[in-house]
């Protein structure tokens, strides 16, 4: 096998959960190349990747075809001459790239009428019973070896890891050092997640937070790290709390690389189930992740130093953007105090 190409997934969490598999094929083919086509958005995950020759950066836009710019990445992929590609997406146009630049074996999962566009492929799960998606992933390693895979189950999947790119590190001492904040002392607080109000953990429970670390740290300084979208609500957890001069409204104002920077460098994590979640697991920082509306068996935090709250109520996990019955109770019924409490157990020192 000479060259893989990997078609990465859209979301942050998503392509953190790919890693195992990038791991995976690099010890079944060492002596291939392997280089990852993604959108701008997800790129850095993958610079994060140590397994990764190259990131091929698209301005792909979300449900747009965008047929011009498809059939030329097409045409540059295939002076590449790659033997294999890996199309995460379940959607047709993800998979038009590689069946266009004539690549010989396109593995991925059945899905939006993509019969010859993907030429070797397992059934797609769906939704009822979905494997945990580092296995969803994995599972497509086996495709090319001789015994086949017979489910996304059939795969142990390894946790993923992320490495710290020496630029990215570069760039966030320099911010640091710009606002006066000690790299050794970071707590972040990560209150958004993409996906809809029924993942994120109410603004005022998370000011509530950053009152207790404030008290129990003196030292600490405590960035809220998000996105540009979650500027609005880091700054109504700065009008309600009680320390608003050791709290930093970061949203928006790093770059992925420099998030995942100063994930790395942060004594913990409290987030929601975001791309940020998994990239604080990826990393091995010490955090708590809470979850609402989503499952945390499927889309766990993978590292032995990441804790879940759930409430596991009768009507979770929905999977709905919003409350459809009005009262979010599945997050606004984790207190401040507990997710604190927990917090304090993951920073106690460990020994003999």
């Amino acid at each position: 096998m000479q060259g893989i190409l990997i078609i990465a997934p859209n979301w942050i969490g998503d392509a953190v959960m790919t890693q195992p598999l990038l791991a995976t094929l690099k010890a079944q083919y060492p002596d291939s190349t392997i280089d990852i086509l993604a959108s701008k958005w997800v790129a850095p995950i993958y610079r994060a990747c140590t397994e990764v020759n190259e990131v091929i950066e698209a301005d792909f836009q979300h449900k747009q075809l965008q047929w011009g710019l498809r059939k030329q990445l097409a045409k540059d992929l295939q002076a590449k001459n790659y033997q294999a590609c890996f199309v995460l997406p379940n959607s047709l146009k993800s998979a038009l790239i590689p069946w266009l630049a004539n690549i010989p074996f396109r593995i991925g999962y059945r899905g939006e009428l993509r019969y010859g566009l993907i030429n070797i492929a397992l059934d797609n799960p769906g939704k009822v019973n979905r494997p945990p998606m580092v296995d969803h992933y994995l599972a497509l390693s086996q495709l090319l070896s001789d015994e086949g895979a017979l489910s996304a189950n059939a795969v142990n999947a390894p946790q993923p890891k992320l490495n710290v790119s020496s630029d990215a590190k570069q760039s966030t001492d320099k911010k640091l050092l710009d606002a006066h904040l000690d790299p050794n002392s970071i707590f972040v607080l990560c209150p958004g997640a993409e996906y809809g109000p029924s993942k994120r953990w109410p603004a005022s429970h998370f000011a509530a937070l950053a009152n207790n670390l404030a008290h129990d740290h003196p030292n600490a300084s405590i960035i809220l790290l998000g996105s540009k979208g979650d500027q609005p609500l880091a700054e109504e957890i700065l009008q309600q709390s009680q320390s608003p001069t050791k709290i930093h409204n970061w949203c928006g104002k790093t770059s992925l690389d420099e998030a995942i920077a100063l994930i790395g460098m942060a004594k913990a994590v409290v987030s929601n189930d975001s791309g940020l979640m998994h990239i604080a697991a990826a990393l091995k920082t010490p955090q708590v992740a809470i979850f609402g509306s989503s499952d945390p068996s499927h889309t766990p935090p993978l590292s032995e130093k990441a804790k879940v709250i759930w409430l596991n109520l009768p009507c979770s996990p929905c999977h709905k953007k919003e409350c459809p019955l009005g009262h979010l109770k599945c997050l606004n019924d984790i207190l401040p105090q507990q997710v604190f409490a927990t917090l304090n157990t993951l920073l106690q020192p460990t020994g003999n």
